[in-house]
């Protein structure tokens, strides 16, 4: 996924700088970058994230950051922020998303013979350096801006760091939010609004879909009026975004909240409490506690400190021991009982089972699934939140691989609740994982969980609607 922050100020910004990105650590695990720009230009660092947290590679460099105005980002995918030198001025970009077409956008920057890319070390074009190509085509920067909002798929969200201030951009379908900022003396803009309250900004505007500002020490100057059409990653109150945050003025552990009580209003459960899968299922589990009248307690706890969060990494085998070695059983509250589980959602499975046979072999008696999204059928193509290498990795896929024949696997049979394919489904996966009962969200409690239209969200990965 990946997040990014940034400041323009009267006085040296470079802590805020420093603070505000690393509120935006849960987004990505690869790479961590900060530029500022001060009295003798422009200084960069950036640093591998992947086994060290952002703060402690990071706090060594703020001493030699000064400047009154700066970029920050978290990135699960490329080195960012990039230092370019144009016609237009240098300047410093960080971008979030996904450039699904960026093939074709190098193909035709060759073939117009206007620029050249480096290759990161995977031998792929970093798709910051491709964003950067469009903007340089154009006059000015807020043409650039407006070029790359037209021509990228997929989605991408951007901050220019500028001698006339931050650029700042929303993806041309609202997919990711950008907030701007407000205290005496300084401008911020973030992804997550949950960096504002302990830096003292105070949140004054949300841009729209397509929308681009410039932000200085002053305020914030709108440079192109936000575009109608609004299509919000719904994941985003689901599972990645962070609980303190707000989208569209909706507030995450308030979603999360909602969607278990609808959870336990649908599908209630004879158990003996209600869990959480740490961190984000906590907030659903809360919501069914509350609306079933049932305690909620915590039968394993997350040990935080030095691993991160399990979907980042690439590699399968990493993710299932960063999710194997976070989650400590506490067997005094296992032995036993029957436990309603409240997830975010089931992805591939493959970490979930590994956790509910180590419930079973503490002594759980029964163990009951409550996703708080419906079945995840199609993988991202617009965030990547999730880092599956094939679409076929997802468990209801795997579902539908084992119930239907090559003709009548259409994922779009399987996702309509209550029919008798949808309910085939569910069943496999429920014994798959060896699950007592299995019980996932409905997209339409799920969306009026959030409070959004649908026509204002995307569901992409449940319903494959674009």
């Amino acid at each position: 996924m990946g997040g990014f922050f940034g400041v323009a100020a009267q006085q040296n910004c470079a802590a805020d700088v420093f603070y505000g990105t690393d509120y935006h650590s849960h987004l990505g695990t690869k790479r961590g970058g900060l530029a500022v720009l001060g009295r003798n230009g422009f200084a960069r660092v950036i640093h591998n994230i992947e086994n060290a947290q952002f703060r402690s590679k990071f706090d060594p460099d703020l001493e030699r950051l000064g400047g009154r105005s700066g970029i920050g980002v978290i990135s699960d995918t490329d080195d960012q922020p990039l230092l370019i030198r144009s016609h237009l001025g240098d300047y410093a970009i960080a971008t979030v998303g996904v450039v699904a077409n960026a093939d074709a956008l190098v193909r035709e920057a060759f073939r117009k013979r206007c620029v050249h890319l480096s290759e990161m070390g995977s031998g792929d074009i970093n798709p910051t350096e491709v964003v950067a190509s469009l903007i340089d085509r154009e006059d000015s920067f807020a043409a650039g801006i407006r070029r790359v909002l037209a021509e990228v798929d997929g989605s991408c969200s951007l901050l220019l760091l500028t001698r006339d201030g931050i650029y700042a951009a929303r993806d041309r379908l609202g997919r990711t939010p950008v907030i701007v900022g407000r205290k005496p003396g300084a401008t911020a803009v973030t992804l997550e609004s949950c960096a504002f309250p302990n830096l003292e900004y105070e949140t004054v505007k949300v841009l729209g879909p397509g929308e681009i500002v410039r932000i200085t020490a002053e305020g914030c100057q709108v440079v192109k009026e936000p575009e109608a059409r609004l299509q919000t990653c719904s994941f985003l109150w689901v599972y990645y975004g962070y609980p303190a945050s707000s989208y569209e003025g909706i507030n995450v552990e308030e979603v999360r909240n909602r969607c278990g009580v609808a959870l336990a209003r649908r599908f209630p459960a004879e158990v003996d409490y209600v869990a959480g899968i740490p961190d984000s299922g906590i907030g659903h589990g809360l919501g069914f506690a509350s609306e079933s009248g049932l305690p909620f307690k915590r039968p394993f706890v997350k040990y935080s400190p030095t691993w991160a969060r399990s979907f980042m990494p690439q590699n399968q085998e990493v993710r299932d021991l960063v999710a194997r070695m976070k989650l400590i059983p506490i067997r005094e509250l296992l032995a036993g009982r029957r436990i309603l589980f409240c997830e975010d959602s089931i992805v591939r499975g493959t970490q979930l089972a590994d956790t509910i046979r180590r419930l079973y072999d503490a002594g759980a008696a029964e163990i009951h699934m409550r996703p708080a999204c419906p079945p995840l059928l199609h993988s991202c193509k617009f965030l990547n939140f999730s880092r599956s290498r094939s679409e076929m990795d997802l468990a209801t896929r795997k579902a539908i691989r084992a119930l239907a024949a090559p003709a009548e696997a259409d994922p779009a049979r399987f996702a309509r609740a209550g029919t008798p394919a949808y309910e085939a489904m569910e069943d496999w996966i429920r014994a798959h994982l060896g699950l007592t009962s299995l019980k996932y969200q409905l997209l339409e409690d799920l969306i009026a969980a959030i409070g959004l239209p649908k026509d204002k969200l995307c569901t992409y990965c449940w319903d494959g609607q674009e």
